[in-house]
């Protein structure tokens, strides 16, 4: 099924599009508000996306001088190619510890990776700890949004899944109880558990050291008491110097729920003692992202959601009718780096409005590149024959005043006389809109009459 296809089945339930929709645009709101309380807002967006601008022209040279510093660290660094490596690395470092059970904070590169299924197709056990996370793993669905992975999920579907899974009373759907069970039954895989994965937000070139973000305090948890701790890593988020953090973290949490600052911002530098510490580099088609002049910025993304909170065509579709790790406007650009063929609509599934543009803390050009995309896979694939004919006799039109003001008269004609010609299942504009009512005359006969 393709994008359209998967949004029509979210907009069957139109209780919870409304909530999605609303929900998310207060937290745009929100993201709104925190914006304009920073005076120097702005200056610090136009700070991040210069900073990101040299990383990306001198990647290969921040990527050695990191892994430099991190082996001097004690962290063991891996470099992965792709999905297929990346996962292959994290079960080498459980096998050969003799770990069958691991505890895993948000990482939306492992969600890319497809590491879960991986790892459980070979009997190693994976609880994810993040709370939306745990949600969706326990509906066995993939997250819906990179910051609020279960925002498609009504409290009462929750309180069943709890139920079923955690024992908690039926028909109980209280945020603070269910949150409370979740505590408890999380607790004891934190105490159990020999190995724990992590995300990484930043990583700083200048010390070696990595930034992961939270505001559940559980990728803290879990790294801390684990004997193995790993850390997933896209090559993109390396930044050149510690001092360049207070830029991207005060643009960080702002732009996603709103919040002046993440409540867990944890440094891992070095192993305690005893412990190990593994970061896998991952390319994963970044390389050719970084190769192609009209899609590189989409490297900057510092995976906010921001984008997704304010995208007209996102909130009303929901993530999983992206099909992809990473939904909304910046995951349809990073989609069809990754297989064209297979993501080739996603582009389409925007308006290009540039409200995410508008809002990303990195200022990468999102409604450009989407347009960027549907060139290339039309110049690829081409377009649908009834498409192309229809795009004919547009131009036709258009470009004929006498074909022109007949068309508008014909149109005006249908609306009117015969409806049924244009509010059919044949229109696809027609599906979930009522018609216009058929005006009484043209524009051009308006202003002809009226212009003094």
């Amino acid at each position: 099924m393709n994008h359209s296809e998967l949004a029509r089945d979210f907009n069957k339930d139109e209780q919870r599009v409304d909530w999605h929709d609303e929900t998310l645009f207060w937290i745009r709101n929100k993201r709104d508000k925190a914006a304009q309380a920073i005076p120097e807002w702005e200056q610090l967006r136009e700070s991040a996306s210069a900073i990101k601008d040299n990383v990306l022209s001198g990647l290969h040279n921040y990527l050695l001088e990191f892994e430099s510093n991190a082996l001097r660290n004690g962290i063991k660094i891996h470099w992965a190619q792709d999905a297929a490596e990346h996962n292959l690395i994290v079960h080498s470092i459980l096998k050969a510890s003799g770990i069958r059970q691991m505890i895993k904070s948000k990482s939306m590169l492992t969600e890319e990776c497809g590491l879960n299924a991986y790892l459980e197709k070979r009997d190693i056990e994976v609880i994810d700890t993040d709370l939306g996370e745990r949600i969706v793993q326990l509906a066995k669905e993939p997250p819906s949004h990179i910051v609020l992975p279960c925002i498609h999920k009504k409290k009462e579907e929750i309180g069943t899944l709890f139920h079923e899974h955690l024992g908690t009373r039926k028909g109980e759907s209280d945020p603070l109880v269910l949150t409370a069970a979740a505590r408890e039954n999380l607790r004891a895989a934190f105490l159990s558990r020999r190995a724990a994965l992590t995300g990484v937000n930043f990583a700083v070139a200048e010390t070696g050291e990595f930034v992961v973000c939270t505001n559940e305090g559980n990728a803290d948890m879990g790294a801390h008491l684990a004997q193995v701790h790993i850390a997933s890593m896209g090559l993109e988020k390396i930044i050149p110097k510690r001092a360049h953090l207070g830029i991207f973290l005060r643009l960080l949490t702002r732009s996603a729920t709103g919040q002046p600052i993440t409540t867990y911002s944890s440094h891992f530098q070095k192993p305690r003692e005893g412990q190990q510490m593994h970061l896998i580099i991952v390319d994963n088609g970044r390389s050719a992202q970084l190769g192609k002049p009209d899609f590189r910025n989409s490297l900057k993304c510092i995976r906010c959601g921001a984008c997704m909170n304010t995208c007209p065509v996102y909130r009303r579709s929901g993530g999983h009718s992206y099909q992809h790790a990473i939904a909304g406007p910046i995951g349809a650009i990073l989609a069809p780096n990754l297989d064209m063929e297979q993501h080739a609509d996603l582009p389409f599934a925007s308006t290009l409005c540039g409200s995410c543009t508008h809002v990303c803390p990195v200022k990468i050009n999102i409604h450009e590149q989407l347009y960027k995309w549907r060139q290339e896979i039309v110049k690829k694939t081409g377009v649908p024959a009834a498409k192309e004919m229809s795009m004919k006799l547009m131009k036709n039109a258009l470009s004929d005043p006498a074909l022109y003001r007949l068309a508008g008269k014909t149109g005006r004609f249908l609306l009117k006389y015969a409806p049924f010609t244009i509010n059919n299942h044949f229109n696809p504009w027609y599906q979930q809109r009522e018609m216009p009512q058929a005006p009484e005359t043209s524009f051009r006969s308006w202003y002809l009459k009226h212009q003094k």
